[in-house]
């Protein structure tokens, strides 16, 4: 295996990235452990989940599959948190209050005592970006994050971001993850040139296009019954 570096960091992961949407939702938990253990047998290091992703359950069934074996260290592992994890007004976004919270649930779903990549699955526009990375600064300061990512953030927020840190002497922004494709190469405009000026990792989403690249889909258009794209909301939904 090829391990490159995170970024700026000092890590190294595969190229490859285990991601893990469907693990206990459409991919069932016996299944999605087999998967998990078959890509740490052939080297992938690098693993990707999120809070949200089947109301906790795919976090809950990578803590499962990793407990097993003792397989934790074997993995940069990776998790987000921002959309909606219950129905309160504050069980969302990127304040302080949610973050904190987030992270101490995730914790718990993955059963470890570190996240090693802590990702804002979106911009929260109704956040000032100081309160989010001085509460993702904290995270890291007491070892629960070992690095910080985001996710789908448009080239100036991102900037804004890592000017901040600079400036505050806050935690930086290692990684970000867009969505990007052969249908979609918004990113090559603005923020594939500031990733490689300020050396930030970028970790690409839907590099098949929901499976549209893959052949998986009618020439029609239409979208079958129970594929991810469908149940996305569209090829382009974003999630």
């Amino acid at each position: 295996m090829d391990y490159r570096l995170l970024g700026r960091s000092g890590i190294r992961v595969s190229p490859l990235c285990l991601g893990t949407m469907n693990f206990g939702g459409p991919t069932p938990e016996d299944e999605a452990i087999r998967i998990i253990h078959a890509a740490l047998d052939r080297g992938i290091n690098f693993m990707d989940t999120a809070n949200m992703y089947n109301d906790g359950e795919s976090e809950r069934v990578v803590g499962k599959a990793l407990k097993q074996g003792n397989r934790r260290d074997q993995v940069i592992l990776a998790t987000k948190c921002f959309w909606p994890v219950g129905d309160g007004p504050n069980d969302r976004g990127l304040s302080r209050y949610h973050i904190l919270r987030a992270c101490e649930d995730s914790l718990r779903r993955l059963q470890t005592d570190h996240i090693d990549l802590y990702q804002m699955h979106r911009p929260d526009f109704d956040v000032p970006i100081d309160e989010t990375l001085s509460a993702l600064t904290d995270l890291v300061r007491q070892g629960k994050v070992c690095y910080i990512g985001c996710s789908t953030y448009p080239a100036w927020k991102v900037m804004e971001a890592l000017m901040v840190s600079e400036r505050k002497g806050y935690a930086r922004y290692t990684t970000e993850q867009p969505p990007y494709n052969l249908l979609d190469r918004r990113i090559e405009n603005e923020l594939v040139p500031l990733a490689l000026e300020y050396n930030l990792g970028l970790l690409p989403w839907s590099p098949l296009a929901m499976g549209i690249l893959a052949g998986r889909y009618p020439l029609d258009g239409s979208l079958p019954e129970g594929s991810r794209a469908a149940r996305r909301g569209g090829v382009f939904a974003e999630r």
